[in-house]
Parts: C-alpha cells; structure tokens; sequence
C-alpha cells in the first residue's frame, strides 16, 4: 500500500481562466440571431472556440452554454457526440482514419497499424512533439475510394501503408 503525501492545493500547477476571445463572443452571438432555437447553434459556437485554440475544454463549453443561454449539459452533449469537435488537446495535425465497413474492406487495418508503427504513437495518441494526433473517425462519405483519410480539413483517397510517410511530410 502507498503512503504517498497528497497533493496540496498550493502544489497544483497555475492554469489561466479561460475567457472567451471577444472576436469569438460576437461570432457565437451572430450564430444564435440565425436559428430559432440557440441550441441549434451549439455546433457552430464549438467550431468557432475550436478555430481559434484547436480544441474545446470544459469551460469554453461553460462560456459557449453561458453565451447561448443554454446548459453547460447541452454544449458538451454535442461536443461530445461529434467526432470532429476535440475535447482534448491535440497535435498541430490531426489524423483522422475513417474505420469504416468500406475502408475496412479495402485496407483500413493495414492503414492504420502502419501510421501507429510510423508516429510511434497508438490511436488517440499524439506524438511526442505534437506535430500528430492520430484518431479514428466514423464514415468520411468516400467508401467507393478506400480507405480514406483526413489530415486537418485535407481528404486523401486509396491511401496505402506505402503512401504515408511520403503524405507525412507533406505536413511538415
């Protein structure tokens, strides 16, 4: 059994409050005016927080839900079901392998055990210099060009386990 001393509040790293960019503010102002309901302006409003700090932590959902007049609940709901809104930190590049039932037919496995060999990292991970976030995504609407990949807002077809480093540095 441990005995380790606990941690003490004083001994917890200092971490900015997050504050809502005010460029952001009137962006996700401007969404809620185009829809009858705020709620349906959630998904926008993450887009917009995530553009600006590249994903979304728990009290940029806070300020979103406190912008919109809606639940704190409600925001992460959505953020949390969408695969494309990120919840926690990731590379400068992100990686998305679409997994699929028609990439999986053509490849996907391969695929995606040669980008974890590659970045050394497993799905989920990124790289130690976080130049990589390696994910899984469900569908990416190509199936007839397998197996298909994203890195950032880039869609690449008939990707092989040969083709990647090459595609890599493309992302330098």
């Amino acid at each position: 059994m441990s005995t380790a001393d606990p941690v003490k509040l004083k001994d917890l790293p200092k971490v900015a409050p997050f504050v809502l960019h005010p460029d952001d503010r009137a962006a996700i102002v401007h969404e809620k005016t185009l829809y009858d309901y705020p709620r349906a302006a959630v998904i926008e409003a993450l887009k917009i927080v995530q553009a600006r700090h590249g994903w979304v932590c728990d009290a940029a959902v806070t300020a979103i839900a406190d912008v919109l007049g809606v639940t704190a609940a409600d925001v992460d709901g959505v953020a949390t079901f969408y695969n494309l809104i990120f919840r926690q930190p990731v590379g400068r590049h992100v990686i998305k392998i679409c997994d699929s039932i028609g990439c999986f037919l053509t490849g996907y496995e391969a695929l995606r055990a040669a980008f974890e060999k590659h970045l050394g990292i497993r799905y989920g991970g990124t790289t130690p210099d976080n130049r990589f976030t390696l994910l899984p995504v469900v569908c990416l609407g190509a199936c007839d060009r397998g197996p298909v990949i994203m890195i950032d807002d880039d869609t690449h077809f008939n990707v092989g386990p040969d083709g990647i480093v090459a595609l890599l540095e493309r992302y330098a």
